[in-house]
Parts: structure tokens; C-alpha cells; sequence
């Protein structure tokens, strides 16, 4: 009886100490969020009204052009980036696996862009893209005067230069994901693809990134919700013009809340967002779970 006297005294501290942290997650997070869904339901403009409307905001989102064009968007930018991110990472990943020399400073160099923000990467990739002082100038200045590279005034293909930004940014990102899980494998399966004389590319397609199935599911999580939330690299590089060609879902919702004073429509997307970024954590925590329950069986 006596031992158990200092247990719960202890736990009830550690309780006691986590209530101020517990009530700010309760009040703040779960507590906005629920009223956002709530103002998407109601007719509220640039101030919040309880008339409430049931789905008609969501009904007037999805019937949005410039909502359509931004949703599109931001899937073109999302498959784009998650597959070249993660294939340029895991090659990264690789060649640093081999024991190169210089490995500490090659993992700072393809590391460094990830601790910048959105940003300072997308201010620095404008003035790369544009066509008066950037990439397209130099080439000229080099003597190629039909070189051009003006993707960033093209309505066709501005939004695949943010890819290229974001893929700078986060493939060091993934390669470190991709390193810690190759560094994590067991010598002897080298070992014994050696004795099997089975060529590299064979053991790495049969064998490694099989057993990487945790650090491509970790990477592509982080990289989903990195789409979902995408902002302000867009607004940094191209404010989402040349029109609306690289708008995406955040910028919409941010514009119709301050801008256009559309407080309706922009919680019904940004609810919408919600249920995107849900659908795409919600199965990975599972699945974690399920993994973390497996190890403690």
C-alpha cells in the first residue's frame, strides 16, 4: 500500500504538469477546428453568422473554377513531386551508402536546402526561373542566343517549376530517411547476394526496398502533407499566376479570407483540406499502430 502511495502521486504530477499543454491541444486545435467546420456550414461572409446552410458552401466550392484549377494543380504538383522526391532521395541515398569520401559534408550539402523555408526557396528559384537575370540569361550570355527557359511566365508550365523547387528541398529530406534505413540493413544479406552473384540492381529492387516499406511509407506521409499544405512556395515564386495557372487550395482559402471576405467558402475548403490531410495520415497512424502492437506481441 505504501509503494503504491508514491506511484500515483508521481503519475498525478506528471498528469498535473501536461493539464496546461492538455488544455491548449483541447481548446486551440480541436476547438478551432470544430469551429471552422461549423462556419463552413453557415452563410457567413466577412463576418461570422450561425445561419446555418448545410453543405451549400461545399456545393459552391466544388462548383468553383478557380477552386477546380487549384485542386488540379496541386495534383499535378503533388504526384509529380512525391515521385521524383523520393527516387532522387533513395538514389542520393544509395551513393552515400557506398562509403564515398566526404559522406559527412555530401549529406550536409543534400540536407541543406530542407532547413530553409518554402520561402527562401522560392524567392531563390524565381530569380533562377527568371528569364530577364536567371537560367535563360546566362545561357544567352554564353552564346547560345536560342536558348530559352521562361517556364515561369507560361501558363502551360509554371507549375512544374514549383516541382522543381520542392524536389530541391525535400529530396535531402528523403535521402536521410532513405540512408538511416539502409544503414539499419543487415550486412549478411550483402554478404550473401555476393556469394549468390546477384548484380546490385537485383538485390536493391528484390531485396532492399522491400524491407524499406517503413521508410518509404515515413517519407511519403511527410511528403503528402508537405503537398496538402503547400503555400507559401507558391506565393514566393509566382503569387500564383501567370493567372491562376499555379494557384493551389491554401492560397484560395487564404485569399477568400482576407481578400475576398468570403469566410464561408474559405473554411468549407480548408475543411476540405482537413479531410484530405486526415485521409492520408489516418492510415499511416494505423498502420504504425498495428506495427508498434506486432513488436510488443
Amino acid at each position: 500500500m505504501r509503494a503504491i502511495r508514491p506511484r500515483l502521486a508521481s503519475r498525478f504530477a506528471a498528469l498535473l504538469g501536461l493539464a496546461p499543454a492538455l488544455a491548449i491541444l483541447v481548446v486551440v486545435y480541436v476547438g478551432c477546428t470544430a469551429w471552422t467546420i461549423w462556419i463552413s456550414m453557415t452563410s457567413s461572409r466577412m463576418l461570422p453568422s450561425s445561419n446555418f446552410v448545410g453543405l451549400r458552401q461545399y456545393e459552391a466550392l466544388f462548383a468553383n473554377e478557380r477552386w477546380q484549377v487549384s485542386v488540379g494543380n496541386l495534383a499535378v504538383f503533388g504526384v509529380l513531386f512525391m515521385l521524383v522526391s523520393i527516387a532522387l532521395g533513395f538514389l542520393l541515398a544509395v551513393a552515400i551508402d557506398q562509403r564515398v569520401r566526404g559522406e559527412n559534408l555530401l549529406r550536409s550539402i543534400f540536407l541543406y536546402p530542407f532547413s530553409m523555408s518554402f520561402i527562401v526557396t522560392g524567392l531563390v528559384w524565381q530569380w533562377l526561373l527568371n528569364p530577364t537575370f536567371g537560367i535563360e540569361k546566362m545561357g544567352r550570355d554564353l552564346g547560345f542566343a536560342a536558348f530559352r527557359f521562361d517556364w515561369i511566365v507560361r501558363q502551360d508550365m509554371v507549375i512544374y517549376t514549383l516541382v522543381f523547387a520542392a524536389v530541391w528541398h525535400a529530396a535531402g529530406l528523403v535521402m536521410a530517411i532513405m540512408l538511416a534505413g539502409l544503414r539499419g540493413i543487415d550486412e549478411d544479406i550483402w554478404k550473401a547476394a555476393r556469394i549468390d552473384g546477384l548484380p546490385p540492381w537485383r538485390v536493391y529492387l528484390s531485396v532492399v526496398i522491400p524491407m524499406l516499406g517503413a521508410s518509404f511509407a515515413t517519407a511519403s506521409v511527410l511528403l503528402a502533407t508537405s503537398v496538402v499544405r503547400l503555400y507559401d512556395l507558391s506565393v514566393a515564386m509566382t503569387n500564383g499566376g501567370p493567372g491562376v495557372a499555379s494557384e493551389v487550395p491554401a492560397k484560395f482559402v487564404m485569399d477568400h479570407l482576407f481578400e475576398r471576405g468570403n469566410l464561408g467558402l474559405a473554411t468549407a475548403a480548408a475543411t476540405s483540406m482537413l479531410i484530405t490531410v486526415a485521409a492520408v495520415v489516418g492510415p499511416w497512424l494505423y498502420w504504425q499502430s498495428r506495427r508498434t502492437g506486432r513488436a510488443h506481441a
